[in-house]
């Protein structure tokens, strides 16, 4: 791990999480050398099993490596998680959700569309459906950040990585990173057998899991396209109707109504929208 210290993917923050996991008896890179001060960690090499390697290799793995991740999750979230990590309010995730209008939908329409209604619609959401007691959320929770390693035992074949901007969440929030990826489709036996694994005592589940969704889709539609414009990276936006169609499943549960009628302002992401995004690749300051 190379990164500056104090910016962003802070080798202390990855640190402090890894020893957490490691006292919790979970599979986090082991540290063979460290320094911190010039942003430095050479890390324990956990191979090339890969969930979404290994998946696309052989589709019929997906549920059990997929509830094995769950387990996981659900042995993390049973404990406290360390001091001192952000704890995000629901404007501020409402507020990291409008990147879908202030970069997607102003790129396709040539101009920022008033969001307000949207960011008041996506707060309202998520106060009342998920913002409850907080959990460790590692946040990058997904089928590339995942490694299976078989010779280990239990929760500890599960190897983690990319945690270093976790923060305290809702618990249904890095489900949704796992089961509606932005990389690869999940079959839809695998995400109703896990979310009722998941949320089984939870009346309240489907309708967090909904908002979070929705949320958690915005934003990365948003992200994608500010890859593209402002980092000169297009090859992000071929994953954005994947996400649009997570996001208008959310948006169909009861719970996001008054959202799905304020995200009217977000054009659709097709060929030729996506097409003008790409054309201004690169030329945002």
């Amino acid at each position: 791990m190379d990164a500056p210290p104090g910016k962003g993917d802070d080798p202390a923050d990855f640190l402090k999480i890894s020893d957490h996991l490691h006292r919790l008896h979970l599979s986090a890179p082991q540290a063979i050398a460290k320094d911190t001060a010039n942003g430095f960690l050479l890390l324990e090499d956990f191979g090339d099993g890969v969930f979404a390697r290994l998946v696309a290799n052989d589709p019929n793995q997906e549920l059990p490596l997929y509830k094995a991740a769950v387990e996981t999750l659900l042995h993390l979230q049973r404990h406290a998680a360390p001091a001192g990590l952000p704890d995000l309010s629901a404007k501020d995730w409402a507020e990291a959700a409008m990147f879908a209008p202030r970069f997607y939908a102003a790129a396709i329409l040539g101009q920022e569309p008033n969001h307000a209604p949207l960011q008041t619609a996506v707060e309202t959401a998520l106060r009342r459906h998920a913002d409850g007691p907080r959990v460790l959320i590692l946040r990058d929770f997904h089928a590339e950040n995942l490694i299976w390693l078989p010779r280990r035992q239990h929760l500890r074949r599960v190897g983690l990585l990319d945690f270093q901007l976790g923060q305290m969440g809702q618990p249904a929030y890095d489900l949704v990173s796992l089961l509606q990826d932005a990389r690869r489709d999940v079959s839809a036996e695998t995400e109703t057998a896990l979310c009722a694994m998941f949320g089984q005592d939870d009346p309240g589940f489907a309708a967090a899991y909904a908002v979070l969704g929705a949320q958690r889709a915005l934003r990365i539609i948003g992200i994608f396209a500010r890859l593209c414009l402002h980092g000169g990276k297009p090859g992000y936006l071929p994953l954005i109707p994947r996400v649009w169609a997570h996001l208008q499943r959310n948006l169909a549960h009861p719970a996001l109504s008054d959202v799905a009628k304020a995200s009217a302002i977000l054009p659709p992401p097709t060929e030729e929208n996506l097409q003008r995004i790409a054309r201004q690749c690169a030329r945002h300051p």
